[in-house]
């Protein structure tokens, strides 16, 4: 977590937060697995309540699922029955060690600043050819939402400069509107790269 704000509100409210109704995000959780060999090692990057992790490994590929919150991963665990590593991104060492990696609505709490380091370590993390989904609330500036969680925010064009700085290979942003867990509309951006 970027900041000890989004942090406590991860402990405080992991309860609420893991049982949430929350829509799956099957669309792009299929395109993504639809670009893997069957069977492909996947890393999830803040697996919040296990959902996604559960649907991934319910298709029968190798997932390991990490979350910053310790709270957080309990409940994952309990959804999925296997462990959940507590990690924070900037904690990730692997070396070409996963297909793919999946970080839905998490990358999006990391600081501007550690950004570039944090996607070299995600790089570093995936196998040649490997790939990468992360999805980002649209902004200009980083801030805050009402819960006083940190957002980097990030354009189109900020995130596409970082990834091509980063040594990124194919990647595309898309842009969607959609919601989040503070119920305000929001406009989603969606990162797909290969390494």
């Amino acid at each position: 977590m970027s900041t000890d704000r989004t942090s406590a509100f991860y402990k405080e409210n992991a309860e609420t937060y893991a049982n949430r109704a929350r829509s799956l995000p099957k669309q792009q959780l299929d395109a993504f697995l639809a670009r893997l060999a069957p069977g492909a090692a996947i890393l999830e990057l803040g697996c919040g309540g296990g959902q996604d992790s559960a649907y991934m490994l319910s298709q029968g590929f190798d997932v390991t699922p990490t979350d910053g919150s310790a709270e957080l991963a309990r409940k994952a665990e309990m959804l999925i029955g296997r462990p959940v590593r507590v990690m924070l991104f900037q904690q990730l060492d692997a070396n070409s060690a996963y297909d793919g990696v999946w970080a839905h609505a998490s990358l999006l709490h990391v600081p501007r600043s550690e950004l570039p380091n944090v996607f070299a370590r995600v790089r570093n993390a995936l196998r040649p050819d490997g790939i990468l989904h992360a999805s980002f609330k649209a902004g200009e500036a980083e801030g805050h939402d009402g819960f006083g969680r940190y957002y980097n925010y990030p354009s189109a064009d900020w995130l596409s400069a970082l990834l091509t700085a980063g040594g990124w290979r194919n990647f595309a942003v898309g842009e969607s509107e959609g919601g989040g867990y503070d119920g305000k509309p929001t406009r989603w951006l969606t990162v797909s790269a290969q390494r």
